[in-house]
């Protein structure tokens, strides 16, 4: 596997990407991320691609992006994590989370911090995360579906 930042080659990968409407109920679908991204600098969309197919996207956002998680104006959060259902299962959520480090250090290599937040009631995710060596620090955030758990990785 490996992780990259979308440009427009990728193109073709995002529009056969799938996910449910259960989980595009708690994540954004990546064609609406990619234009934000196209919008905000400080927004990078990241693909993770297996043997040719794209089985996870999310999204790194510095600066502005990661101050309601974090006071550390050198950690980058990640969002709208999602892997195409049609490949859920499959270990590839772990495999990419485990590429971020190493992947945030050579391309943001002033980032000291990855935050994301979770839903309080997605206990798979949060348990994906924790394996993954995110840390529960016990911030809690309201969001817009609920209570978040907010979590950090340090490099």
């Amino acid at each position: 596997m490996q992780l990259y930042i979308y440009d427009d080659s990728f193109k073709n990968k995002i529009e056969y990407y799938e996910l449910t409407e259960e989980q595009l109920r708690s994540t954004g679908h990546p064609k609406d991320c990619i234009k934000l991204s196209n919008e905000d600098s400080d927004r990078y969309s990241i693909l993770a691609i297996e043997e040719d197919k794209l089985v996870n996207f999310f999204v790194l956002h510095k600066n502005e992006g990661v101050k309601p998680y974090s006071s550390n104006n050198n950690s980058i959060l990640l969002r709208a994590f999602s892997t195409d259902f049609r490949h859920q299962g499959r270990g590839y959520a772990k495999k990419s989370l485990m590429l971020l480090p190493e992947f945030v250090k050579e391309n943001f290599s002033e980032t000291n911090e990855i935050v994301l937040a979770v839903n309080l009631k997605n206990e798979a995710a949060q348990g994906l995360y924790k394996k993954c060596g995110f840390v529960d620090e016990g911030v809690r955030k309201m969001g817009k579906k609920g209570e978040l758990i907010i979590m950090s990785y340090y490099l």
